[in-house]
């Protein structure tokens, strides 16, 4: 206007409103404002039109449109409402203009909405934009709704874009990454190789020690047989020695009862030669000081390897 409670206001766009903003501040201060709402100031006798905040699709993107309030510019934002976030939006409208100190999205109902949330899902109700002091009603358009058809080549169309995908840059990270585990292979081998060596050694001396105790167990019952049968049939009679093999007998019979109530296992000769072998293989062990726990661990990380490898491999050959 050029006249009235203003006066005479100059042509130039960023001057006019350096002094409308000048002059809204000192009728605050005056208390001449009458009443405000988030997208208009009414003074008296006129109202001033705040900048807003619109939202058009292009090439099926919402493209927002708002004023930054450093430089009086209108930008645009398209965002991609699938996998762009509200928190991710604020960000790109604070990195455009540097005076943005503080930028959050409301609901209508006044409560505050997440960064995290999906844009597609901000863009479907009515939302207040805060910039800075600044509050916005914006009303985003109704989108057509897709039919079930389109819905339906479109989710077609997803899946045959993901299969491309895969089938153009796994094999490229299925090389990668089989050259990782080759190369962890490598290193896990490095390590077991002196454990390998020395866990050969203490087995053939446990295996060792172990066949020397059980021809020690042959010739020992070789023994007690020649034994009894001297004294039977030449030192003395059978009717004598009777109860002698009897006591013999039962007292065999208690041991192997003993070692099933100490082992809980039954007294078998292949689970004994077994079980003494670990005896002599473990005190080896602690003997060479060779780490039982380290190579068990050491052979897991190989067999992981080679199953991931193994199911890598065989994922790549099902997509091809």
């Amino acid at each position: 206007a050029p006249g009235g409670v203003f006066g005479q206001l100059p042509r130039d766009k960023g001057a006019c409103l350096h002094l409308l903003r000048r002059e809204m501040q000192a009728r605050i201060s005056r208390g001449s404002v009458l009443s405000c709402n988030l997208q208009y100031v009414f003074f008296t006798p006129f109202v001033v039109l705040l900048p807003e905040v619109t939202i058009n699709y292009r090439h099926g993107l919402p493209v927002i449109t708002l004023t930054l309030p450093t430089r009086r510019e209108r930008c645009q934002f398209a965002v991609k409402p699938m996998v762009a976030t509200v928190g991710a939006f604020l960000k790109d409208v604070q990195r455009e203009d540097k005076g943005i100190v503080k930028a959050e999205v409301f609901a209508t109902d006044g409560s505050k909405v997440s960064d995290a949330t999906l844009m597609e899902v901000l863009l479907r109700n009515d939302f207040k934009l805060l910039i800075n002091s600044t509050a916005y009603s914006v009303s985003p358009p109704v989108k057509d709704k897709l039919s079930s058809e389109h819905a339906t080549e479109m989710e077609d169309i997803k899946s045959l874009i993901h299969r491309l995908f895969v089938a153009l840059h796994l094999e490229d990270h299925q090389i990668r990454k089989e050259r990782e585990l080759l190369q962890k292979l490598d290193h896990l081998k490095e390590q077991l190789m002196p454990l390998e060596q020395m866990k050969a050694k203490i087995m053939d001396s446990a295996d060792a020690k172990t066949s020397r105790l059980l021809w020690v167990g042959l010739a020992l019952m070789s023994t007690q047989g020649g034994a009894l049968a001297w004294l039977t049939w030449w030192v003395y009679s059978w009717d004598i020695m009777e109860p002698v093999t009897y006591f013999i007998t039962y007292g065999s019979a208690m041991a192997f009862y003993a070692y099933f109530v100490l082992t809980k296992q039954d007294y078998l000769y292949p689970d004994v030669k077994d079980r003494q072998f670990l005896h002599y293989f473990y005190r080896k062990s602690k003997a060479k000081h060779f780490n039982v726990e380290q190579y068990n661990k050491l052979k897991e990380d190989v067999a992981e390897v080679f199953k991931y490898n193994y199911f890598s491999t065989s994922s790549v050959r099902e997509s091809a």
